[in-house]
């Protein structure tokens, strides 16, 4: 069997870069895509239209492509930008033709810029446009690149890293706290992928789920984020040691089309040596997970039986 594949975007750092190896650990050469592609680079990171911030962050995918080698296994860089579908229809025609195959894409990537961060009547609608077409129309256009592939093996997996914000409102507006309409507009719309690709294609053997991280400190978040409200967060090796299970583990299937709690099941199977699990106060940090998350956290609970 030629060696498996996986494919993760927004891969220059954070959740992105640690997956990677994560699953590169697990075996997989890993293609790894984002638009830094070296160390250094410039662009626009401001979360909020009322400033500019184009100091380069860290990270690139440069570097997680040595740490992908380092962890012994192959590793294609493909940079490629939400915005530009051309460019992602390029990053997934390099891979194929690179390795034949993608067995697991994990749609981490989405859209850094203004209007994250901002109240609706601040917000140009332009923004808000460009957050759907990253966080959900992007994704859409790489799994119609990919799902044939998938369908044709008779086997696949897609996670979507989702978010809190898709289900429950903010305690707090923007910039207290809270985040913009925009994202959590987008995020809404990506949380509803998972079930739909699950109706059509489990039969075919494509498993497809959401991953829904939770407060998560991350390079960005620590560059960026405490002017907005945001500080502290579980490690990103969190989210990645739920991913590599879901990509690797037979019982992975029962969660199929459904929303993996990463912190809550991180913990309950342990998967994270040496972390303690979330805190208390995980949730009110930033997430009201009294709703529609909770309840998703105790259907996996009892399924899980």
């Amino acid at each position: 069997m030629s060696q498996r594949v996986a494919f993760v975007t927004g891969a220059s750092r954070g959740i992105g870069k640690v997956t990677s190896i994560a699953l590169a650990e697990a075996g997989f050469d890993v293609a790894v895509s984002a638009r830094t592609v070296e160390e250094g680079e410039e662009r626009e990171h401001s979360s909020t239209v009322k400033a500019s911030n184009t100091k380069p962050l860290p990270g690139s995918l440069s570097a997680t492509a040595a740490l992908v080698e380092k962890a012994g296994a192959k590793a294609l860089v493909v940079a490629a930008d939400l915005l530009e579908p051309a460019s992602l229809a390029e990053a997934a025609a390099k891979i194929l033709a690179t390795w034949g195959r993608i067995d697991v894409v994990v749609h981490n990537g989405r859209y850094i810029g203004p209007g994250h961060m901002d109240r609706l009547l601040d917000t140009p609608i332009e923004f808000i446009e460009k957050q759907i077409q990253a966080n959900v129309i992007a994704p859409l256009i790489l799994n119609k690149l990919i799902l044939p592939g998938m369908i044709e093996r008779g086997e696949g997996t897609i996670v979507n890293i989702v978010s809190a914000s898709g289900y429950s409102d903010p305690a707090k507006p923007a910039g207290e706290g809270g985040w913009g309409l925009g994202y959590g507009l987008s995020k809404g719309a990506f949380q509803r992928v998972a079930g739909i690709l699950n109706a059509e294609h489990e039969r075919d053997g494509v498993k497809v789920f959401n991953v829904q991280p939770g407060f998560i400190a991350t390079e960005r978040m620590a560059a960026d984020m405490a002017e907005f409200g945001f500080s502290g967060g579980e490690p990103p090796e969190v989210v990645a040691s739920v991913v590599r299970w879901l990509a690797t583990e037979e019982e992975a299937s029962q969660y199929t089309g459904q929303t993996v709690e990463a912190q809550f099941f991180c913990h309950e199977r342990a998967l994270l040596a040496g972390w303690e699990g979330p805190k208390p106060n995980t949730a009110e940090i930033v997430y009201d997970l009294s709703g529609a998350a909770l309840a998703a956290h105790e259907e996996m609970l009892r399924r899980s039986e």
